[in-house]
């Protein structure tokens, strides 16, 4: 994928390259356009100087008011969506090797697998088939790293996940499932960094992404870190997401306590999880298939960070391995959940392996075909949608950050008025529950998001969905004709 920029990029470079005063830094557009995905890398390269705090609509947003242009610059070369950072190719090539395979969408891959915990408990604690907490917990056991930086719940507090250190497996697997709610790495790297111990980081894409680059500008992180582990990832989600399903479930916003996103059925496949929510003084949760809620289905995109509508990376290329679900069908009936896995180092290889050995994972090839088909829906809004959205915002005069996919509407009309929809649906998302919150009624939100819902499923059917629902009634008004006639 060529990397592509927007006019304003563009016009910042001429107006360089004419001997003009060099430009801005982008990551202050990162911020005005709400770009930002609050991973914290600016805050730390600046020692504190650009803040990374909770905004308006729950999620982190950086705040450069005030910084000196050389911070401002140090920091957007630790931005993964500013133009001065280099993107994933570049980064995963210095760290992996230009040698290393290379696929144009899971990137640089050393080994491709499918595999899952063999250990019946574990695997149903876990949220898909438990590899990437047994493989953090296998850094720790085997000494790779001092301690793991991930994501875990509060004990108290407003938010409901934070970044935090584990340094025992026992304390990181008390931890484990996956937390679909915007967190900060910054205060948690800032205060590691230098006290002599050797860490890991679990993250998304973009964050993997940012201490890459983070590591790059700094030596004293880049010789802590030891071990970065990419989660693949459908978009982030602000704390709006967890608190309109809890509420739907009857747990308004100030009561609720703790979310469970990914409860296993094992008498269903693995895609007919459930939502969990707890209530204050609650014991036992308040369950309900995401599906059958108001933005609970995935591609609704409801509570999408914006960040997300520019991203590219699915497979975190910058990562040294990286687990996601394993979507492909015929892992998919399985209730335990499967894990699809990439290494990119040798490293990575004999953990999972010797796990493999000893009975621990149940562990097979998978082809990177099956990789894609795997994130099929991902990948269409990452990258069929992407270029949309950047066209879309280029017509509008509108700056867009350097990405590996080219503007343009290379995808049939109704697909972009999908990309469209689902845009506006995100974005409504954030309003609307700001103002049901504001009245203290569910209904603020939920009456004008169904209807915006139902015009975003019709788009999205298949045609053959479509054929199929115009035949059938089609075939319904000619029993009825032929009834009215008998009746005469």
């Amino acid at each position: 994928m060529a990397p592509t920029g927007g006019p304003s990029a563009a016009a910042r470079c001429a107006e360089s390259a004419a001997g003009a005063a060099s430009p801005e830094p982008t990551i202050l557009d990162v911020i005005d356009r709400r770009m930002c995905v609050g991973c914290g890398a600016c805050s730390v390269r600046t020692g504190g100087a650009i803040s990374v705090q909770i905004g308006r609509y729950g999620y982190y947003e950086a705040d450069a008011s005030g910084v000196g242009r050389d911070a401002l610059a140090a920091a957007a070369r630790t931005c993964p969506f500013a133009d001065e950072s280099p993107d994933e190719d570049q980064v995963s090539g210095e760290v992996f090797g230009e040698e290393l395979p290379r696929d144009p969408r899971i990137g640089r891959y050393r080994g491709t697998y499918a595999g899952r915990l063999t250990d019946e408990d574990d695997i149903y604690r876990s949220s898909s088939g438990g590899l990437t907490s047994w493989f953090l917990a296998q850094l720790l056991e085997r000494g790779e790293v001092d301690r793991v930086v991930h994501v875990g719940p509060t004990s108290g507090g407003p938010r409901l996940f934070e970044y935090r250190t584990a340094e025992t497996p026992d304390e990181l697997l008390n931890s484990r499932k996956s937390a679909y709610y915007s967190t900060t790495f910054a205060s948690v790297v800032a205060e590691l960094r230098g006290d002599g111990k050797t860490y890991a980081l679990v993250g998304v894409p973009c964050f993997v992404q940012a201490m890459r680059l983070l590591m790059r500008e700094d030596e004293v992180l880049a010789a802590q870190f030891g071990c970065l582990v990419g989660i693949v990832c459908g978009h982030m989600k602000a704390s709006g997401f967890a608190e309109s399903l809890a509420w739907q479930e009857g747990i308004a916003p100030d009561d609720l306590e703790r979310v469970d996103f990914r409860i296993k059925d094992p008498g269903a496949s693995a895609k007919r999880y459930r939502f969990g929510a707890w209530g204050a003084g609650s014991t036992r949760p308040a369950t309900e298939l995401p599906g059958r809620l108001v933005g609970g289905q995935w591609g609704h995109a409801s509570f999408q960070l914006n960040a997300c509508n520019f991203c590219d990376d699915v497979y975190a290329e910058s990562a040294d391995v990286v687990f996601g679900d394993a979507w492909i069908p015929r892992y998919e009936a399985d209730p335990r959940g499967t894990n699809v896995v990439v290494t990119r180092t040798e490293a990575a290889e004999r953990i999972l392996w010797s796990g493999a050995e000893h009975g621990k994972v149940h562990l097979e090839p998978v082809t990177t075909e099956e990789l894609a088909q795997a994130q099929a829906g991902n990948f269409r809004h990452r990258r069929d949608g992407l270029a949309v959205r950047l066209a879309d915002d280029v017509a509008d005069g509108k700056w867009v950050p350097r990405k590996r996919v080219a503007p343009g509407y290379r995808v049939p009309r109704r697909r972009v008025r999908l990309v469209r929809e689902r845009r506006k649906l995100s974005e409504l998302s954030f309003e609307l529950f700001e103002r049901a919150k504001a009245a203290g009624d569910l209904n603020v939100y939920l009456e004008p998001m169904r209807p915006l819902v139902r015009k975003h499923d019709r788009l999205s059917r298949p045609i053959t969905q479509r054929l199929r629902g115009r035949l059938k009634g089609e075939a319904w008004r000619l029993v009825r004709r032929a009834r009215r006639a008998l009746a005469r």
